[in-house]
Formats: C-alpha cells, sequence, structure tokens
C-alpha cells in the first residue's frame, strides 16, 4: 500500500474511518496552510501599506495637503487581517470534546 501524499488521509480503517494519526495529520496540515496563508496576506498588507504610505508622503510634500488619508485603508484592511490571524493562530477550533459536548446539548442530555 502507498503512502499517503501531502495532505491527504491515508487508508480507511476496517471500520470504514481514517485512523487516529490520519485525521491529525488531515488537521495539522490544514492548520499550516492556513498559517502560510496569513503570512502571505501579512506580506501583501505590509507592502500595499507601505506603497500608500510613499504615496502620501510624495503627494503631501508636493501639495502640501497632510491629511493622512492611507489611514482609512490601513485600518480597514488591518481588521481583516486581524480576523484572519485569529482564525489562523487562535480561532474557535473544533475539538472532540466540544462536538461531544454539543451532541449532549442537542440531544437534550
Amino acid at each position: 500500500m502507498e503512502k499517503p501524499g501531502y495532505g491527504t488521509p491515508g487508508p480507511v480503517e476496517p471500520n470504514g474511518e481514517w485512523s487516529v494519526e490520519d485525521r491529525l495529520r488531515a488537521q495539522a496540515v490544514r492548520n499550516l496552510r492556513r498559517r502560510a496563508e496569513f503570512r502571505t496576506h501579512l506580506v501583501v498588507y505590509l507592502l500595499v501599506n507601505l506603497m500608500l504610505m510613499v504615496i502620501w508622503l510624495i503627494s503631501a510634500i508636493a501639495s502640501g495637503a497632510w491629511y493622512p488619508w492611507f489611514m482609512y485603508p490601513l485600518l480597514g484592511w488591518g481588521i481583516g487581517l486581524g480576523a484572519h490571524a485569529w482564525s489562523a493562530y487562535g480561532g474557535d477550533e473544533v475539538t472532540e470534546s466540544r462536538i461531544r459536548e454539543e451532541m449532549k446539548r442537542i440531544s437534550g442530555g
């Protein structure tokens, strides 16, 4: 039998489910991908906002208008970036214990 590829679950157990190790591997791969996507988002955020600040500085020197308009995209996008960071690093993870608690709550037990 072949070894599972990157991010794919391994063979199904006889009871029709993935093994615990395969489920943990799949979750770990999802977490690592989420964190890598966040880091990419962070780099783009920093580069674009740096470019906006440079444009603001150049236009402010040329025109004398020093209103910091670049703060609007900086703050607006920053809120979205913060939400992305929360989901990548500290989000509301679904765990087996929370699933069991919810099932118990739903069933009235």
